[in-house]
């Protein structure tokens, strides 16, 4: 990351252009106008604003309040930049549909030029966190009579999801996947099961939770005996929007002793 506290115009233009010809992103927060010109037109007269221009070559503009742009540009676009009467000024320019932004600062307080990954993966749903948060709000996401005792258990091998007792008086042991269940979590399951079995005297099931499970798990289950429910994240948010859930100390402090 480069920054630079209230650069000379023909350093910021220069300075900007380079860095987006490399495709870096790139922040310019200082007072300035901004002209649209394309399908219709529109003009925002001079004011305090960050401008974000976004190594794809979308260009967003930011009063200080809302979280919405006031002007912005799809990616792709082309770019300019010069020095005219000591004022920096950036031309964002689109071809289909042919279109325009022009920005003209006449402070500059920060330039910021940017090097960024983002490798993370975007959960549409609900994140793992998010599935447990659902069944402790509605256990019977699990099954009728499920009872929550604890969650994020510590055991031995690793910390259980969800543990709990089912109607029967069983321990069960609950183990959440947000993706295709592999092997590897079967076994994961297992390994908790037996360092419960170690402590309790009474049977403990295993289910594990996910929206699938991959090509060999159910025989593994089958041979453990252990059991798998599906259930998807798009369904554990459902349940979280519909329900308020409370926090969970408060949840489990109303919960008697076994």
């Amino acid at each position: 990351m480069v920054s630079v506290e209230h650069p000379p115009p023909a350093t910021a233009a220069d300075t900007i252009q380079t860095a987006l010809s490399v495709h870096k992103a790139v922040i310019v927060i200082g007072n300035c106008l901004v002209e649209y010109k394309g399908r219709a037109s529109s003009k925002l007269e001079s004011g305090e604003r960050i401008v974000i221009i976004k190594e794809d070559g979308s260009v967003l503009v930011h009063r200080p309040t809302d979280y919405s742009p006031v002007n912005w540009q799809p990616p792709g676009c082309l770019f300019q930049t010069e020095v005219i009467k000591d004022k920096l000024k950036i031309r964002a320019i689109r071809r289909k549909p042919k279109e325009a932004i022009t920005i003209v600062f006449d402070k500059i307080y920060l330039l910021v030029l940017l090097s960024l990954v983002d490798e993370g993966e975007f959960s549409l749903y609900a994140s793992e966190e998010d599935m447990q948060k659902a069944i402790l709000a509605n256990p019977s996401l699990i099954e009728q009579g499920f009872r929550p005792i604890t969650y994020e258990k510590k055991v031995e091998p690793g910390f259980v999801d969800v543990y709990g007792i089912d109607q029967n008086g069983k321990f069960v042991v609950v183990e959440i996947k947000r993706k295709t269940a592999s092997k590897d979590a079967v076994l994961q399951l297992q390994k908790y099961i037996e360092s419960i079995k170690g402590t309790v005297q009474r049977d403990v099931r295993g289910i594990l939770v996910a929206p699938d499970v991959a090509k060999g798990v159910q025989p593994l289950l089958y041979k453990l005996a252990l059991e798998f429910k599906p259930l998807s994240p798009r369904r554990c948010a459902e349940v979280l929007s519909s329900v308020r859930t409370q926090k969970l100390s408060e949840y489990f402090k109303g919960l008697p002793e076994l």
